[in-house]
């Protein structure tokens, strides 16, 4: 268990705090997210990487000030030339917040955590990687490998916020989720050897129903 929250950066003893010393943060966070652009309900974006394409619709009802957040990053190519930086097999890849030379990339926009939103974190779906803070998310977002019901909330702690799904190329995400890892740069563990690159995220059309 305690290998699950380390793998998103975060020490288990850490998420267990009280909701009330998160206030202040939630606050501000949900104050930023007012300014954020809406989105239609389920728009989709494809994510090009060096090991093939794969498609995510986004959860706009579900998971709204998420979703418009993460579009804004999208919308101004924060995702480009950046890499999974993080590789776990059977649980999780992470990416979007370092760039190919292993260095963080500006994240001036930080969310409200939405893990409250009903959406678990199953098998193929994306959700927003996180500090020990709860409302720490910035750009980097995960897909789950597997059913990680550890990182949903409870009654005693917050959890991390789903906002989409896979829906095209989930043949990619496991071809991704089984590269080999290691150490490598300043990262110490769970980084591929072999870098796999996110060329760019861009929006697609949502087909009509």
């Amino acid at each position: 268990m305690k290998q699950l929250f380390l793998a998103l950066g975060l020490m288990a003893s850490s998420i267990f705090q009280p909701l009330l010393a998160a206030d202040k943060a939630a606050d501000k966070a949900a104050e930023e997210a007012k300014n954020a652009v809406p989105a239609a309900p389920s728009p989709r974006v494809q994510v090009f990487t060096s090991m093939g394409n794969f498609t995510i619709e986004l959860n706009a009802e579900r998971a709204p000030l998420t979703v418009a957040h993460f579009l804004r990053y999208v919308d101004q190519g924060q995702y480009t030339n950046s890499i999974f930086h993080r590789v776990i097999a059977s649980f999780l890849i992470q990416g979007g917040g370092y760039d190919t030379s292993y260095k963080l990339k500006p994240t001036p926009y930080k969310i409200f955590n939405e893990s409250g939103n009903g959406l678990t974190n199953q098998r193929g779906t994306v959700g927003m990687a996180r500090t020990a803070e709860p409302h720490g998310g910035d750009s980097q977002f995960y897909v789950n490998l597997y059913d990680n019901a550890a990182l949903d909330p409870n009654q005693s702690r917050w959890g991390y916020a789903v906002f989409g799904k896979i829906v095209q190329g989930m043949e990619v995400v496991d071809k991704i989720g089984n590269v080999s890892t290691g150490k490598v740069g300043p990262l110490k563990e769970d980084a591929p050897l072999q870098q796999v690159v996110i060329l760019k995220i861009e929006r697609v059309e949502t087909p009509t129903p």
